[in-house]
């Protein structure tokens, strides 16, 4: 099963988080669909955001899809909150960039386009309010692609000649193999998504959930599997208390694995006698929420070779999900 970390980026009022409460509901993951006009969306977790109806923090939620093992965060739109959003893009596999049909691309869409191009981060469009009226699919399009040529309509993609055609052109090499034999495979377009030459873009409405299934089915077929090495690593994003003043540290594992009572430290391997350092049980994507406790467990400093080494242990793994999470050993 592919694990994958996706963010969802927006301009503010776009439907972001409407969208991912429709990605959850549709996956199982919740069993009521919320509003945020409604105050009742599963990601806006804090009563500030519930008041606004708006994100401000990042969030995360768990869900599966066919083939897919996904952790989604849910990213602030509003430009106050940028540096939140901004944090979380080290760790994302692939993002999904959302646009109002109203509203088209904004200011904000063309900055949020520019930092995922500085993290090379492969990139979904999905265009909501679509049922708004007076919107037009095929203008809205052009505008996707003057933006970026690579941008393509995928909301019909039936594997048609002019299809194959458009996807080809975006590439030199598979332009070559069409011309030979006409077609384009499955792993092309991986390949050509996975390298931000193709960006594929969705129609639909997420209030309505036209097209949401369509999205997810698109993410499933055309993402890549990520492989990690055996050695630990982590990436942190976010550092962050719980109700009862723990300290949470979430983070993207990008490689080996992570235990409870598992120290972590800066100190070289060879100096680190620690049998969870070979542990090949590969638990790659999970979100860990590190609960510290203890004057000296958080933050504990020592000097060796005039150098500052640290070293922690990990009292707790959390697996969150909005505001509910799992624990795990």
């Amino acid at each position: 099963m592919k694990k994958l970390v996706i963010g969802i980026l927006a301009h503010v009022d776009a439907g972001k988080t409407t969208l991912a409460e429709s990605m959850l509901y549709l996956t199982g993951s919740i069993r009521k669909l919320g509003r945020v006009d409604h105050k009742d969306a599963f990601l806006d977790t804090y009563e500030l955001e519930r008041l606004r109806g708006i994100t401000i923090f990042s969030k995360q939620a768990v869900f599966l899809y066919g083939d897919m093992d996904v952790t989604l965060l849910d990213t602030p739109g509003h430009i106050d909150f940028s540096a939140e959003m901004e944090r979380t893009l080290q760790v994302l596999d692939y993002a999904i960039l959302v646009i109002s049909a109203g509203d088209g691309i904004q200011g904000h869409t063309e900055t949020l386009w520019k930092l995922l191009a500085r993290y090379r981060i492969p990139t979904y469009l999905f265009v909501n309010k679509m049922d708004l009226p007076g919107v037009d699919h095929k203008a809205l399009m052009g505008e996707l692609k003057r933006m970026e040529e690579g941008c393509v309509d995928f909301s019909d993609d039936d594997n048609s000649k002019a299809f194959m055609e458009e996807l080809a052109m975006c590439d030199e090499a598979l332009l070559d193999r069409y011309i030979d034999n006409g077609i384009v495979e499955k792993k092309d377009i991986i390949a050509l998504i996975g390298e931000r030459k193709v960006f594929p873009c969705y129609f639909g409405s997420a209030l309505k959930l036209s097209g949401v299934e369509e999205f997810l089915s698109g993410l499933e077929q055309y993402t890549k599997r990520i492989s990690y090495p055996e050695d630990f690593g982590a990436k942190v994003y976010k550092i962050a208390r719980d109700d009862q003043g723990n300290r949470l540290t979430y983070m993207k594992i990008t490689g080996g694995s992570l235990k409870v009572k598992m120290p972590l430290t800066n100190r070289k391997e060879e100096k680190v006698q620690n049998s969870y350092q070979k542990d090949a049980n590969k638990k790659a994507e999970d979100k860990a929420g590190l609960r510290k406790e203890g004057s000296r467990k958080e933050g504990s400093r020592m000097a060796e070779d005039e150098t500052d080494l640290w070293e922690e242990k990990v009292d707790q793994i959390r697996i969150y999900s909005g505001a509910r999470y799992d624990t795990v050993d």
